[in-house]
């Protein structure tokens, strides 16, 4: 973790894009409160084969002009061409946006990889390099338990070293609820000399069901102990939501007492829980 500790802290909120006006606009109010705390930057996804791209645009446009805050659209390169993500690419700079997380994204259901000129995160990196030098400050993904596609634990750790070398700036990881599997996977970084700040992505715990799904989908360890919890406490929201930031607060004191780089909070649009655990460890003082 020497690497790490090097680094200022920074710390970051996650958003995707709102399908309603009336969500939008929900989601500019969460923008503006959560603003109030002087993140870092925030960030807004981008789906599947970027089927969310005009709206991923729109999102961070809105949010950059009602908040002043740094707003990063993530990019992924499957299902697209190199002049589509070019025109992107410009559109962004022509609106003084600084920062872009660039990914290898989702493929929905029946594509295969070869779908799009660019196959993986490290090529899209690269490209974005290439087309627009050091325009964009770049975040990449990393797995500290593992990219759920990868083959094994070396090849992954091989390529996350690809998107470092390409050009990255930082890493954003996958939630977790492991402290230990971030801080192993820091330390085989480190051994392999990469020393870009990686900042641990935290899920706040509010819904076990939708929890439970999205952990088996994305390869994110829900352990057991929390799940055994969670499935006692069953419709009981307030429980939940009390355990959850229980659980999520020691998680991060945990980090940043270890001397993580900061968090960036994956908050599915709501204010309140990430508020709740940055307030408890007054995160505000921790720069």
């Amino acid at each position: 973790m020497e690497s790490q500790k090097q680094h200022p802290k920074r710390f970051s909120f996650e958003f995707f894009p709102a399908k309603t006006p009336a969500g939008q606009e929900k989601l500019l109010t969460t923008a503006k409160r959560l603003a109030e705390y002087k993140p870092d930057f925030f960030s807004v996804t981008y789906g599947a084969a970027g089927s969310t791209r005009d709206r991923t645009k729109e999102t961070v446009l809105a949010i950059t002009k009602a908040t002043q805050v740094d707003t990063a659209p993530h990019l992924s390169c499957i299902g697209a061409n190199k002049e589509e993500i070019a025109e992107l690419l410009s559109d962004y700079k022509e609106h003084q946006i600084k920062r872009i997380v660039a990914l290898r994204g989702d493929m929905p259901s029946g594509m295969g990889l070869a779908s799009g000129e660019l196959r993986y995160a490290n090529e899209l990196v690269s490209f974005i390099r290439e087309t627009t030098q050091q325009q964009f400050i770049l975040e990449v993904a990393a797995y500290p338990e593992i990219h759920p596609q990868a083959p094994n634990a070396e090849k992954d750790l091989e390529n996350f070293k690809r998107k470092v070398d390409a050009g990255a700036n930082a890493a954003i990881t996958q939630y977790f609820y492991n402290a230990d599997s971030y801080f192993y996977f820091v330390e085989r970084c480190e051994k392999m000399g990469i020393t870009i700040p990686i900042t641990p992505g935290i899920m706040p715990i509010t819904n076990y069901t939708k929890l439970a799904r999205f952990s088996d989908a994305c390869g994110a360890e829900l352990p057991r102990w929390i799940r055994k919890q969670l499935e006692a406490y069953g419709d009981d929201i307030t429980s939940i939501r009390q355990f959850g930031e229980d659980v999520i607060t020691r998680l991060c004191e945990r980090l940043m007492d270890a001397g993580a780089p900061g968090i960036h909070f994956y908050t599915l649009n709501q204010a309140d829980p990430s508020l709740a655990v940055w307030n408890n460890l007054d995160l505000s003082n921790r720069r």
